[in-house]
């Protein structure tokens, strides 16, 4: 619940391997409608992956400049701060597949009051989580191949052994 009136809670909102398209801009306007303040960063500088190929092209290149990434996610919070209408208290991150991977990776570098990671790559080492010290909510797939169900419960199980309140969901 917001601080004061006419602020609200606010998201960064991480689009998947295709991009900033036009399906993550719908999700963020159905998540603004919720009463979000909703941010959807683009970490490929206006580029939207039109197949495969360009898709994994675009996201090899983020991967290969993590600090880049972590850069324009951390301004991204500092902008919502900025806000007048963001309730500085209350700024979550959300994201899908790549995305998924970098809301986590945005939430060991930042202060957050919520992460929530759709199938996204994920860290397991314990001493890197425990700089998470708010609810983290991840839903994964129990078929995916490429975030393995066995990786999911490592990193359930080490969330749990530092006391982080955790929601996981394997469907």
């Amino acid at each position: 619940k917001p601080k004061k009136e006419g602020s609200y809670p606010a998201v960064v909102m991480i689009h998947e391997w295709w991009g900033l398209n036009d399906n993550i801009r719908e999700m963020a306007r159905q998540l603004a409608a919720e009463g979000y303040v909703v941010l959807a960063v683009d970490l490929y500088n206006g580029k939207v992956g039109k197949d495969a190929n360009e898709a994994r092209e675009l996201t090899t290149n983020v991967r290969n400049n993590p600090s880049g990434a972590i850069k324009n996610l951390k301004s991204a919070v500092e902008f919502l701060r900025s806000q007048s209408n963001v309730d500085k208290g209350l700024i979550a991150s959300m994201g899908w597949c790549f995305g998924g991977q970098w809301s986590l990776q945005l939430a060991l570098n930042e202060k957050m009051s919520a992460t929530v990671i759709y199938y996204g790559s994920l860290e397991t080492n314990s001493s890197r989580l425990s700089a998470i010290k708010w609810p983290v909510l991840g839903i994964f797939g129990e078929k995916d191949t490429s975030i393995p169900v066995e990786t999911v419960k490592k990193f359930d199980a080490a969330l749990d052994q530092l006391g982080i309140e955790n929601e996981i969901y394997i469907y």
